[in-house]
């Protein structure tokens, strides 16, 4: 997704910078051909060589600098980026960038880029929310600069706050998404609903039912809807961090997840029920925590409300897509819960397999439709099920 790809990276002077030449490093070996700018100041914490060596060309400090004769620099770099990222970006750059100044190289080859801008800002805490800093961020936004948010945590200067630079696997994640997503739309003006993660059935006030389920392939789908152009909903029993673009609403029990599903499953044009749900819950919900006895302790369970079937009974314009975990008889269980749940594409994969099981970054599925047509996919990161299953629905939506 990244070969061939030009990724101008612009760094200045902040002690961050160490953590450029990782993602540099790593870009370089996805295939993308990086080209690194430099502000004076940043040349002060790491020599332009080192930068060099990991992207294997030349790197640029001055704006009259020109290995080529035959072309400007600044315009040269601007019109063959692919994607300009300016990181770690100080509040000094900022507000350059912001105020159309510019007396460097990163400035110059900032006015004259038409393509997308990317900017992680690196500073310290107080500095990151003064009004001035804010204010440029916001000018830069609007010019449609897409900006990578500082974590929280301890600063250089020794304060603890929000400005740290975004890890570098993170910015690496987010541009290898960005490629990937670029021309891929196909969901655009679509609503999709996604179910995720384990349900907790309540038995008194310090204890409760659940399972092993993380909500990682839930969460998966639900970021690769939103970034294939889709107003995704996640209804979710896990506490993963939220995708970028994506309303989540926690549920706790089975009976919220029936709720919060039903309330909005009319709205919706694809519904994939990706959460593991409680099947049974306590038939009686202790008020006071139970004290330990001699002996051994019996709870009656209950019945659940079957949210599939109860989708598969209102189905009108929904595209309906289940889920079956199971460890034995894949393809049978997997066949019967479709038919029974009058879905229209099920997701099979056996949990008991290696890299395949709940809380795992990789899954083993087999995607069946009710036509019969099927394709079984290797063991694969989520985010790639995750689009192996939308390209299967989509795909499906066009035949």
């Amino acid at each position: 997704m990244l070969k061939d790809k030009t990724i101008v990276i612009a760094v200045t002077g902040g002690i961050a910078i160490y953590k450029i030449a990782d993602l540099c490093s790593k870009l370089t070996q996805k295939g993308a051909n990086v080209w690194v700018l430099m502000s004076e100041s940043a040349t002060r914490f790491v020599q332009p060589l080192t930068f060099q060596s990991l992207v294997k060309n030349p790197v640029l400090t001055s704006t009259f600098q020109e290995p080529d004769p035959k072309v400007i620099s600044h315009i040269n770099i601007a019109d063959k980026a692919d994607l300009f990222l300016i990181a770690p970006a100080t509040a000094n750059t900022i507000g350059k960038l912001a105020n159309g100044i510019a007396d460097d190289l990163i400035g110059t080859t900032f006015l004259a880029t038409k393509g997308p801008v990317w900017v992680a800002p690196a500073m310290n805490v107080n500095m990151y929310h003064h009004p001035a800093v804010q204010k440029n961020m916001n000018q830069l936004a609007e010019w449609g600069c897409r900006f990578l948010e500082p974590e929280e945590g301890y600063l250089a200067c020794g304060w603890v706050g929000k400005g740290r630079l975004a890890p570098p696997e993170d910015i690496l994640k987010e541009i290898e998404d960005y490629f990937t997503y670029l021309d891929k739309q196909d969901l655009q003006g679509t609503k999709v609903l996604v179910t995720a993660g384990a349900t907790r059935e309540k038995i008194d006030p310090v204890r409760f039912l659940t399972n092993h389920s993380t909500g990682k392939m839930g969460y998966a789908i639900a970021e690769a809807a939103a970034r294939r152009g889709a107003e995704v909903t996640l209804v979710s029993g896990s506490n993963l961090l939220a995708p970028k673009g994506v309303q989540v609403v926690p549920v706790v029990s089975a009976e919220d997840m029936y709720q919060a599903v039903i309330e909005r499953y009319d709205g919706m044009d694809l519904v994939i029920k990706a959460a593991a749900v409680a099947d049974y819950r306590p038939k009686v919900i202790y008020d006071q925590k139970m004290k330990k006895k001699l002996g051994d302790l019996s709870i009656e369970m209950e019945r659940t409300r079957d949210i599939l079937l109860e989708l598969g009974k209102r189905k009108e314009k929904q595209f309906l897509v289940g889920f079956a975990a199971e460890t034995e008889n894949l393809e049978e269980n997997a066949l019967g819960k479709l038919e029974r749940k009058n879905a229209d594409m099920i997701v099979a994969n056996n949990v008991a397999s290696p890299g395949a099981g709940f809380g795992t970054d990789t899954n083993i599925v087999t995607i069946m439709r009710r036509d019969g047509k099927s394709v079984s996919l290797p063991q694969l990161d989520k985010r790639e099920v995750a689009n192996q299953i939308l390209d299967f629905v989509v795909e499906t939506w066009r035949e």
